[in-house]
């Protein structure tokens, strides 16, 4: 069956498993995600209004078969609280870039420019470089790093996505609360 399920379309898919704050958890989710063969592009933890509760958003590869397996096996761990697939179209996603782009007299003006353009903010500025901070989409992100490119790029520091569902309460939060 898996065979002929693989067949269908792969796509990136966004899976948020809420855990408990212990040290491994995310070597944990990481590692069944990994064993199965199954890409992570993005994977990003972080504190949630929770005490005791981290929110890890993985974007991996997969169809809707492959997505329910990742899902299932993830709910066996021990330590995962929720898991749940951010659906595709429902969810608002961000990443954060931290750029560093060599910068002189001659070229900082042309650079300042193209971070206006796309929103991007200057956060440091020296005689030699200038590091600036984008947030967006990973499109969006990837588009500008492009146009950048024609720059020296001296170094780039990417946070991976992080997404949330809109329109829909998600009961895992208020569940989750009254366990605590």
């Amino acid at each position: 069956m898996r065979g002929k399920e693989s067949s269908k379309q792969v796509e990136k898919r966004v899976i948020v498993v809420l855990v408990d704050d212990q040290p491994n958890v995310l070597a944990r989710v990481s590692s069944l995600i990994g064993r199965r063969n199954y890409n992570i592009h993005t994977l990003t933890a972080t504190e949630t209004d929770m005490p005791g509760i981290t929110r890890i958003t993985a974007v991996v590869s997969g169809n809707e078969y492959e997505m329910h397996q990742i899902v299932s096996q993830l709910e066996k761990l021990e330590n995962v609280r929720q898991v749940d697939e951010i659906e595709r179209g429902s969810g608002l996603y961000r990443e954060l870039l931290l750029v560093k782009v060599a910068a002189d007299k001659v070229n900082r003006g042309d650079i300042r420019d193209i971070a206006d353009i796309y929103r991007a903010k200057i956060i440091d500025l020296s005689p030699q470089s200038m590091i600036l901070e984008l947030t967006g989409s990973s499109n969006k992100i990837d588009v500008f790093l492009d146009v950048l490119s024609c720059y020296e790029i001296l170094q780039v520091c990417r946070t991976g996505t992080t997404g949330i569902e809109r329109d829909k309460i998600n009961n895992y939060d208020a569940n989750l609360k009254k366990e605590r």
